[in-house]
């Protein structure tokens, strides 16, 4: 069993869901406990300064092997997975020599992933492909990025011979309830530029990201017994009702990609007496995102020329698109390019249709673009990962932190 791998099985062992209803950094001790193995696995590999901070951020430094000027490179992963599915007791397994048939992932609940619906699996026919029993997730998102990061750290560390600058790690918590750089120590980082291990599919390489905000609308309702309320009852949940209407329906996530973006309705509750609506808005157009703000407020005003200042508006900005902030250092993007490029592999760009630490940090000075780790269907209980593709991830830091040091 390779390392890299050997690696990514222990830590998917360790449930990190991450909690958004959770006012502390980090969210849950789940998080915490899991930092604590990764600081004290970084310790005994010989990084003198691994430590996790009081926020629960892992750091650590890779001293350089030559002197000569070559720029801090770091690396990123998150600890944390999503809350919405199973993460506790993950049983991974392994598929070996892929024959492009379907994966029977549980016999006994018949839970069956078929390249049918998931036809991304024939590209890795031949393969070995590790699975769970389709009850949980995986982890992969984004624990392969921490796995292969090790894994390269690892392999620097045996082979002081190769000439490199200094690498600086980090691990993050809350990443995925978009809390991963909130207290993120940049200038204590030290980097000049960095990548996340946090993307999909062989060659992905991605530095375009939407642009973000959240909106909460609360309706105040009036409620009356049903039998007296005629001329006088305002059910907040219609009102609510009335208000995700007069979005498009064409503008939601199902009926989008690429570049096109989208207002996702995540939460909505209530009461006659009030209702609470809760959306995410997304584009990559800087102008289409301004637009897609601007109707959720004009939205609001005209309901509340209706019903008289029945509605609330809480609209908050969450990210913006990484873009920008890359483009004046594009040759981050170009050498990680060369470097799919000389192991064989062909860059495939492509707009993020979410956020990463990355595009947060990419606004803090610290420029980040995304690189693949091999997962398949993040999120989900058909999440899967090559190994060969975690493999690739591995060489591809390496010839990037290669091509640094000519």
């Amino acid at each position: 069993m390779s390392k890299v791998v050997e690696r990514f099985l222990n830590y998917v062992s360790f449930d990190t869901a991450s909690d958004a209803n959770s006012p502390i950094q980090p969210s849950t001790a789940l998080q915490l406990e899991f930092g604590k193995v990764l600081a004290a696995e970084i310790l005994a590999m010989g990084l003198k300064d691994a430590h996790m901070d009081e926020w629960g951020y892992v750091y650590a430094t890779l001293p350089a092997t030559t002197a000569k000027k070559i720029p801090v490179i770091g690396l990123i992963a998150h600890m944390d997975v999503v809350a919405d599915v199973q993460s506790r007791d993950i049983k991974p397994q392994f598929f070996r020599d892929y024959d492009g048939n379907d994966l029977v992932l549980n016999k006994e609940q018949g839970i069956i992933m078929s390249p049918k619906e998931y036809p991304e699996l024939l590209r890795y026919v031949g393969q070995d492909i590790i699975t769970t029993d389709g009850t949980t997730l995986l982890g992969a998102d984004d624990k392969a990025g921490i796995a292969e990061i090790l894994t390269a750290v690892e392999y620097l560390l045996a082979h002081p011979e190769i000439e490199h600058g200094t690498i600086k790690l980090a691990f993050t918590p809350d990443e995925e309830i978009a809390r991963g750089t909130a207290k993120f120590d940049v200038a204590k980082y030290g980097a000049d530029f960095a990548y996340t291990l946090d993307g999909g599919a062989v060659g992905g390489i991605e530095y375009e990201t939407f642009n973000a905000a959240s909106a909460k609308i609360t309706v105040k309702g009036k409620n009356i017994h049903p039998g007296a309320s005629k001329n006088k009852m305002k059910n907040a949940l219609l009102m609510a009702m009335e208000f995700n209407a007069m979005l498009p329906a064409s503008d939601r996530p199902v009926h989008t990609e690429g570049y096109e973006g989208f207002y996702h309705l995540t939460e909505l509750q209530g009461v006659p007496e009030q209702a609470t609506l809760k959306y995410i808005i997304r584009d990559h157009s800087k102008l289409k995102f301004t637009a897609r703000k601007e109707r959720i407020q004009a939205i609001t005003a005209y309901l509340n020329g209706v019903y008289g200042g029945a509605f609330t508006l809480d609209l908050a900005d969450s990210y913006y698109n990484m873009e920008e902030q890359i483009e004046p250092v594009m040759h981050i993007v170009e050498t990680a390019r060369q470097a799919m490029r000389e192991l064989g592999i062909e860059p495939v760009t492509m707009p993020v249709r979410g956020g990463t630490d990355g595009a947060r940090l990419s606004y803090m000075g610290l420029p980040c673009p995304n690189l693949f780790t091999g997962g398949h269907n993040a999120h989900g209980t058909f999440e899967y990962v090559p190994i060969q593709s975690m493999e690739k991830a591995v060489q591809v830091i390496l010839k990037i932190i290669e091509l640094y040091s000519q």
